[in-house]
């Protein structure tokens, strides 16, 4: 009986032990940052002075003619441009210092806090999977 205990101690020892890693691999695989063709990333422009509803007309036209460009949107009311654009093709940083170029009133690049960029997506908090998230994140 002792012999075969340590048979199958061993062997669940080893299993777990594969399953662990290919886990851990999975994880890995999962969660790395990549850019590829594929990738659609956020960004938003914060105007410095105030526009009005043609300013943002022209301004969504300009970006929508920008390369790697996908979507825009421009609130003339809160004086921001938030636009969808692919990294492989395109910089958010470019295509903001080209705006300030192009026409006569200036935006910055909007960036989070270090504190708001380790929060991850706010939408996310809300879906189960977030709450999953966060119960195991206070466990640690």
């Amino acid at each position: 009986m002792g012999k075969t205990f340590k048979k199958i101690l061993i062997i669940s020892l080893s299993v777990t032990a594969v399953l662990a890693i290919v886990l851990g691999i999975h994880i890995y695989m999962v969660t790395k940052p990549r850019i590829d063709e594929k990738t659609l990333s956020m960004a938003r422009m914060d105007m410095a002075s105030d526009i009005n509803q043609q300013d943002a007309e022209k301004i969504a036209s300009w970006l929508y003619r920008q390369a790697g460009v996908a979507h825009v949107l421009c609130n003339a009311e809160s004086n921001t441009v938030v636009f969808n654009f692919y990294p492989a093709k395109a910089s958010a940083n470019d295509i903001t210092a080209a705006f300030n170029q192009s026409f006569p009133y200036k935006a910055s690049r909007y960036m989070p806090d270090p504190k708001a960029m380790q929060s991850g997506c706010p939408v996310s908090v809300n879906t189960f999977s977030g709450k999953v998230s966060g119960l195991f994140k206070s466990i640690i």
